[in-house]
């Protein structure tokens, strides 16, 4: 099945395109790119990326560097629940190393992997712009601060409640 925007994620798509003047489409990228990842699954497969580019009129190269360059974007299926770990300095030097690895151990997986459940999936991202509150990771559109051991255990208990 062809990827497809709805025609209502379609009137969407061309209302982002017409903030930007004549010609320069190129511009909705990064819009276009959210409200894809967010109506395909969350995440982007080369399909979807192709048919972003068809749509606002540029290679599909074009598409491709913007989505391999940010971390908001996911090129493969990611779990209900997507871990984005800060792993850059002052998280680091607060700990979000011993985080990271906890999270592998409590859920069974590497970085960049899903649980078998299909509930979690674990990445690590570049600067999340919240240092002063490290460690911390992005879950949604939620930062969760100050992490701890028993804090990712809470988190991951809320989780898996509101999945059941």
């Amino acid at each position: 099945m062809a990827v497809q925007f709805s025609e209502e994620k379609l009137n969407k798509v061309k209302e982002i395109i017409a903030r930007y003047p004549e010609g320069k489409q190129k511009s909705a990228l990064i819009p276009v790119l959210h409200l894809a990842q967010e109506s395909f699954g969350g995440w982007l497969s080369a399909e979807t990326m192709d048919y972003v580019a068809s749509l606002l009129q540029i290679d599909p190269i074009e598409v491709y560097e913007v989505a391999t360059f940010y971390s908001m974007y996911n090129l493969k299926p990611v779990g209900k629940y997507l871990f984005e770990v800060c792993h850059t300095g002052p998280c680091m030097v607060s700990g979000s190393d011993n985080i990271i690895e906890y999270i592998k151990e409590r859920l069974g997986i590497n970085v960049g992997e899903t649980t078998a459940d299909g509930l979690f999936t674990l990445k690590t991202v570049e600067c999340l712009g919240a240092c002063g509150y490290a460690p911390m990771m992005q879950l949604g559109k939620f930062y969760k601060e100050h992490l701890t051991k028993a804090r990712v255990d809470e988190i991951i208990a809320e989780c898996r409640a509101k999945a059941n």
